[in-house]
Order: structure tokens, then C-alpha cells, then sequence
């Protein structure tokens, strides 16, 4: 990851579930030259976590949402620009039980109203991040054998269409609408080989913002995860 981070070079480069303490990362990876780092872990060890990786200085950054219970699973890292605020989440999955969907439901309707704020109060919103939900057919590769498993599950899919009925687009979709697109493989059956994957990995932003994405990509060459990167352009 790190050699394809120093040859990438990316103005913003953000990660979902480190699974780490700040004190646990590599110093190569806790201090790169050029970049303002930030890391918010979850509290139980070895889960979770996020961290982003700056060439700008942001003018502000916050970890959470404000609720503890979500907040304590180092999900959520908010940095602010003079033109946008960016929102690098590791959504929930919903797979364990019902308790745990109702979790992630929860977690989604919190940040589309903190969204929803923003946007009204005239900023610009950019998320991104491994959603865990796929949303249309086309994003993964054998729908109907998954309609009932969390992840694709019809409430799950059903919110991430309110989320763009509030005006959210997914940049991905606005410039690519072919099919066998994904992000993630299962690692256990070698779902990578035969391509049979999930697009969970999404960045959105508000309609107003939608002018300045210049592109929007999935680089499924990059190897090492059973997530690969994906990346917008921002003009």
C-alpha cells in the first residue's frame, strides 16, 4: 500500500477500517513527508478505524458525529476545506443481526441529517468510503443470489436511494454506467479472479458540487485489500 501511496501521489488519499491504534502504524505510514495525517480508532482494539492523509492543511478536522455510539467505533473523520467538507466513513455492515442493521440504519439516517445541515447552511458535502450497501443490481455481480443477505438487503438499498432523492450523486454512476464494475471480492473464494464482485466503495457529493468532479474511478489493477481504491477529480 505504501509503495503504491508514494507513486499515486494523491492530494487526499483516505482509508477505512486500519484496525489500528495511532501508536501501532508504521512511522513511514504515522509520518509521510507532505501529507497533515489524521486517525480516529475504535475504541476495542484490532476494529475499525479510519485515518486521512492530506497535502492541505485542512481548516478544520473532527472525529464523529458527536454520538457516542457511534463515535466510539472510529468510523467517521470529518476534514473541512475552503470549498468542500470531506466525510471519510466506514459505514456499518449489518451482516452480524438485526441489532446490528438497525445499528447501521441508524448510523446512515445521523449522517444524512448532519449532511442535509450542511448542505442547507450552503456548504458542499464530498463522502466517501465503503458504504457496506450496494445499490443498484449492476453493482455487484450476482444480485438475486444476495437479495437477502445485508449488504443488499431492500431497507438497505431503499435508503441509499433517499440519500440521492436529497440530492447526493454518485460520481462513479455520473460518469460510468457499465456493468461488472466493483470494489470488493470475497477474499475466501478467490472472487477477484472470476470478478465476481460488490461496488460498496462510493464518493458522493451534493448536486451543487456535482459541476467541480472532474472524474470518477475504480482502480481494480490495485491489489493488497479485498477492497480496491477508488478516487474523484476535483477541478
Amino acid at each position: 500500500m505504501f509503495d503504491w501511496f508514494k507513486l499515486t501521489s494523491p492530494d487526499i488519499l483516505c482509508l477505512q477500517e486500519i484496525k489500528a491504534l495511532p501508536d501501532q502504524i508504521p512511522p513511514p505510514l504515522r509520518n509521510t513527508p507532505g501529507y497533515h495525517i489524521y486517525f480516529n480508532s475504535a475504541e476495542r482494539k484490532g476494529y475499525s478505524g479510519v485515518a486521512t492523509y492530506s497535502k492541505v492543511k485542512p481548516l478544520s478536522v473532527k472525529t464523529g458525529f458527536g454520538i457516542d455510539r457511534f463515535d466510539k467505533e472510529g468510523r467517521i473523520l470529518v476534514t473541512e476545506y475552503p470549498d468542500f467538507m470531506l466525510f471519510n466513513i466506514y459505514f456499518p455492515n449489518g451482516k452480524k443481526d438485526d441489532e446490528r442493521l438497525n445499528y447501521k440504519l441508524d448510523f446512515y439516517d445521523t449522517f444524512l441529517g448532519i449532511a442535509d445541515n450542511l448542505v442547507a447552511e450552503g456548504r458542499n458535502i464530498v463522502v466517501c468510503g465503503d458504504f457496506n450497501t450496494a445499490h443498484k443490481e449492476i453493482d455487484l455481480a450476482r444480485p438475486k443470489e444476495n437479495e437477502n443477505r445485508s449488504g443488499f438487503l431492500p431497507v438497505e438499498r431503499a435508503w441509499m436511494d433517499t440519500f440521492v432523492d436529497h440530492g447526493y450523486v454518485d460520481t462513479f454512476r455520473h460518469f460510468n454506467k457499465e456493468p461488472d464494475q466493483y470494489s470488493w471480492w470475497d477474499l475466501k473464494t478467490r472472487a477477484r479472479e472470476r470478478n465476481v464482485g460488490w461496488r460498496i466503495d462510493y464518493f458522493f457529493v451534493n448536486k451543487e458540487f456535482l459541476p467541480r468532479i472532474k472524474d470518477a474511478y475504480i482502480l481494480q489493477e490495485v491489489m493488497g485489500s479485498d477492497h480496491c481504491p477508488v478516487a474523484i477529480e476535483i477541478k
